[in-house]
């Protein structure tokens, strides 16, 4: 609560005193404004400390099987920037753990490659990856080719210089062939709008569904509103924002399909059932920060902090899959990282149904853990004499008025 205002406390000055007594009487607000800054600053800059993608994971196909070949698949994993994470039998595998998001490349080493090289003709290897993560896909395509020209130059060296003479020694024995397999046209839109519309719209949706929470409890009507039938209230309240913003997201899916792309690669039934699910376990997250918080503010600080920076965390504009231990535990306590998943799988690379079962378990999981844990210790709280005695004192000003005489009121209105 703010420290009392008198009279002459007026101005400037006054007010920047009252705010300082304030911060010092509140350490949950002391400590938003001073320490949790400086541990986001400190979490984003451990996050992004190697500055450039590591350990990005790539599939490849060997079809070579050559001691040549073998070289660049450890060349290959001996790049900071990929790791080689499935070494399948053939492209349909490859492509399979692509659209199960395994992998964000694939190297193809084809049939008598080297051999092709050794005698002189030009070889050819090839890399494809996923541009639905541009800047992954692009990052990995771009140590893949680093690696292809260490090995050209060690082919040249140790082979071919020995084989033909200094005089038949060629720039390039084996060339790298860069293929798109999603989002081929490498639109900036197609990446980043996808990832934009549900985050804002999540963020949105969780800050209504805290506030209106949050009010119940400020307002002193927490235990009249839940009533004898507390989960029943509560999932009244919580519907009307989960089917408005179900519509919201199922409109910036069809814009972005059929008005500004090519259609949906997988099914769209997934990714409007996906829709409510999702939106759900975001409000559930809501409900859960002002169960535990009791408290309409430091809800909403708690939602901004979590909902409002997941797209960082989410592995789409930077993997978090070999971060830092904090970024990948976060990653996962994240609804929009589910759904930005299956979104990805079912919108753009045409996943199988069954690839895309995992992210929606984890939404329904989210849902009913983050809103069982809330929506206990809310109904726990309201039956608190705290929470009693708000829902009494709260109404003061009606009561008074009604103990005012008629014949006072009348005086009051009318006049003499």
């Amino acid at each position: 609560m703010a420290p009392a205002l008198s009279p002459d406390d007026d101005g400037f000055a006054a007010s920047w005193r009252r705010e300082l007594r304030a911060l010092r009487g509140n350490r949950a607000d002391l400590m938003l404004v001073t320490v949790l800054p400086l541990l986001m600053l400190a979490v984003m800059a451990w996050m992004f400390a190697p500055s450039v993608m590591r350990d990005v994971p790539i599939a490849v196909v060997d079809l070579d099987h050559s001691s040549d070949s073998r070289m660049l698949l450890r060349m290959l994993d001996a790049s900071p920037g990929v790791r080689i994470a499935r070494q399948p039998v053939g492209m349909e595998e490859a492509r399979s753990q692509l659209r199960r998001l395994e992998v964000f490349a694939i190297v193809l080493v084809p049939r008598d490659v080297t051999r092709q090289a050794l005698r002189g003709g030009q070889g050819t290897v090839f890399a494809y990856y996923n541009a639905t993560y541009m800047t992954t896909g692009q990052s990995a395509a771009r140590d893949i080719g680093d690696a292809v020209s260490a090995w050209n130059a060690r082919l040249l060296r140790e082979r071919i210089g020995l084989q033909a003479g200094p005089g038949k020694l060629r720039a390039a024995p084996i060339a790298v062939q860069s293929d798109i397999l999603y989002n081929p046209a490498r639109s900036y839109e197609l990446f980043l709008l996808p990832l934009i519309f549900p985050a804002v719209l999540s963020l949105v949706l969780a800050l209504a569904v805290a506030g209106s929470l949050g009010r119940e409890i400020r307002d002193g009507t927490l235990p009249a509103w839940l009533g004898h039938t507390p989960w029943a209230a509560i999932a009244g309240k919580v519907a009307p924002y989960v089917l408005l913003f179900s519509l919201h997201g199922a409109l910036g899916l069809g814009y972005l399909a059929w008005l500004r792309g090519d259609g949906v690669a997988g099914s769209m039934l997934l990714l409007l059932l996906a829709q409510p699910l999702f939106y759900l376990a975001t409000a559930a997250y809501a409900l859960f920060f002002v169960g535990v918080t009791r408290d309409m503010g430091t809800a909403l600080s708690a939602v901004g902090l979590s909902i409002g920076t997941a797209l960082a965390f989410s592995s789409a504009t930077f993997p978090v899959l070999d971060g830092p231990l904090f970024t990948r535990f976060w990653h996962l306590l994240l609804p929009l990282s589910a759904y930005i998943k299956l979104q990805t799988q079912q919108q753009f690379i045409g996943s199988p149904l069954a690839v895309s079962l995992w992210p929606l378990a984890t939404l329904l999981s989210m849902s009913l853990v983050a809103g069982g844990i809330g929506g206990l210790r809310l109904i726990a709280f309201s039956r608190t004499p705290e929470a009693m005695h708000s829902s009494i004192g709260t109404p003061w000003v009606g009561t008074a008025i009604d103990q005012i005489p008629h014949a006072e009121i009348t005086y009051l209105v009318s006049g003499p």
